[in-house]
């Protein structure tokens, strides 16, 4: 069973501020409720978090993915899972500066849960993790942005 999609909001913040807010994985818990624990398990000679070990609220249990980050600032970063409860997770911020001091903020996410997580997760649960895990993560990032 896989979970995929994409969602985009303009955010009122020029892009240095919107991608180091979405760049910075270890407080990512403040504007994203889903995630319940981040270490930072590795980080590049810039500080970047490059691998990082999350624990996260999938509404029947609670999962835990070690993600490997590629950045490209301030145009977006990327994640790939190495190890973790699901079979894969892979996905990604790209920002687009407007030149107007807003910033396009597109994420996109795709999550294949493997056999067992699937057998548990069907049906209306589904709808609601996508929504928890893509629809609305651009509106968390842009209300945690504009509220300071």
């Amino acid at each position: 069973m896989a979970i995929h999609g994409s969602a985009t909001e303009v955010i009122n913040a020029p892009i240095a501020e919107v991608y180091k807010v979405a760049a910075d994985v270890e407080n990512s818990p403040k504007w994203q409720p889903e995630i319940k624990d981040v270490e930072v398990l590795e980080r590049d000679g810039d500080g970047n978090q490059t691998r990082v070990l999350t624990e996260s609220d999938a509404k029947v249990k609670t999962v835990k993915s070690e993600l490997e980050f590629s950045y490209d600032e301030p145009n977006g970063l990327s994640w790939k899972q190495k190890k973790g409860d699901m079979k894969s997770v892979e996905g990604s911020w790209t920002l687009k500066d407007l030149g107007d001091g807003t910033t396009e903020a597109t994420y996109e996410m795709t999550v294949d849960m493997g056999r067992t997580l699937g057998l548990v997760i069907r049906g209306p649960l589904v709808d609601l993790l996508r929504g928890q895990m893509v629809d609305t993560m651009p509106g968390k990032l842009k209300a945690f942005i504009e509220q300071g």
